[in-house]
C-alpha cells in the first residue's frame, strides 16, 4: 500500500476593480487508504466585495486543512493583467494587491499566496526590459516577504509557459524563478511547481525536480498537451513523478490544476486507481 498521497487545489484569490474573486475548486485527500474518499471532496465559487468577510468564511471548504489553501492576486484581469509584481510603474498597486490579499487570507486561515509576476508591457520586447522587471520582481518579493512574516505566510512565484498558454508572461522557466529567489533570499519565499508548465518549457522533470526541490513550495498538475487528468492520454507519466515526490519526501499538497475531461468528480477517479495499484 501506497503512504500518504494528498491531492488538492487551492482556492484563488484575485483582485479586480474593488472586488475579489474567490474560486474554491476541489480537495481529496486520501490517506494511506485504497479508496476515494468522496466525502472529502468539496467546490465552491463565489464573489467577494467591499466588506465580505464574513462570506469569505462561509466559502470555507468543509474539512480542508490550512497547509492545503492558497491565494493569488492577478491584478486587473479585464485588462490583460496576470499579476503586477514584475510590472514597471505599478510598485504601489501590488502592495495595495497584497494588502487585499491578506485581508482575505486572514478570514480563510490562509498560509499560501501565490504572487503572480505578471506580463510584459505590450509596448515592450522581453530581452529589453527583462532586467528592469526582475529588479522590480525582486524588490517586491523582498516587501511582500517581510509583509507575510509577520502572518506566517509564504510567498510563493509560479513560471507559466510562454510557448502555449501565455506567450507574453514574464516568469517562464524553474531556472529563472530559481535565481530569482536566490536574489530575495527569503525563507517564506518559494518555488510553485506547476508540472504541467515545467515540461512544456523545458522537460528534463527528474532533473529539475531533484534540483530545486529544496525551494519547492507547492506542486500543480496536468497533463500534456491536453491540461487534463493526470491519467489522461499525454506526455507525462504521473506513477513516477508521484512516486519521485514521494521518495523525496514531499509533505504538501499537490494542487490539481486541470480540465477535467467529464465532470469534476470522474476526473477525481485517478485518485482511487493510482491508490489501489502500483502503476497505472
Amino acid at each position: 500500500m501506497r503512504r500518504t498521497l494528498n491531492v488538492g487545489s487551492l482556492p484563488w484569490l484575485k483582485t479586480q476593480d474593488g472586488s475579489t474573486e474567490v474560486v474554491c475548486e476541489y480537495f481529496v485527500a486520501v490517506h494511506g487508504a485504497p479508496r476515494l474518499q468522496s466525502e472529502n471532496i468539496r467546490g465552491c465559487l463565489g464573489w467577494l466585495s467591499g466588506g465580505g468577510g464574513s462570506l469569505a468564511l462561509r466559502l470555507r471548504p468543509a474539512g480542508a486543512s490550512e497547509s492545503q489553501r492558497g491565494y493569488r492576486s492577478g491584478g486587473n484581469i479585464k485588462k490583460g493583467e496576470l499579476g503586477l509584481g514584475a510590472v514597471p510603474g505599478r510598485e504601489a498597486e501590488f502592495r495595495q494587491g497584497l494588502d487585499q490579499a491578506l485581508k482575505y487570507a486572514r478570514a480563510l486561515n490562509c498560509t499560501r499566496i501565490h504572487l503572480m509576476a505578471g506580463r510584459v508591457p505590450g509596448d515592450s520586447h522581453r530581452t529589453v526590459v527583462a532586467k528592469e522587471m526582475e529588479s522590480i520582481f525582486v524588490q517586491n518579493l523582498n516587501y511582500a516577504a517581510d509583509i507575510l512574516s509577520k502572518e506566517g505566510i509564504t510567498g510563493l512565484i509560479e513560471p507559466i509557459n510562454t510557448r502555449i498558454t501565455d506567450p507574453r508572461y514574464f516568469l517562464d522557466s524553474p531556472h529563472q524563478a530559481a535565481a530569482i529567489l536566490e536574489k530575495v533570499g527569503k525563507p517564506n519565499i518559494k518555488l510553485q511547481m506547476d508540472v504541467f508548465h515545467w515540461q512544456i518549457m523545458d522537460g528534463n522533470l527528474t532533473q529539475n525536480i531533484h534540483k530545486y526541490f529544496p525551494i519547492i513550495g507547492h506542486v500543480q498538475i496536468a497533463q500534456v498537451p491536453g491540461r487534463n487528468e493526470p491519467d489522461s492520454a499525454g506526455e507525462l507519466n504521473y506513477s513516477y513523478l508521484f512516486s519521485m515526490l514521494e521518495n523525496l519526501d514531499y509533505q504538501g499538497y499537490i494542487g490539481c490544476e486541470y480540465k477535467p475531461l467529464c465532470s469534476t468528480k470522474e476526473g477525481l477517479g485517478w485518485i482511487k486507481d493510482y491508490c489501489t495499484h502500483s502503476r497505472w
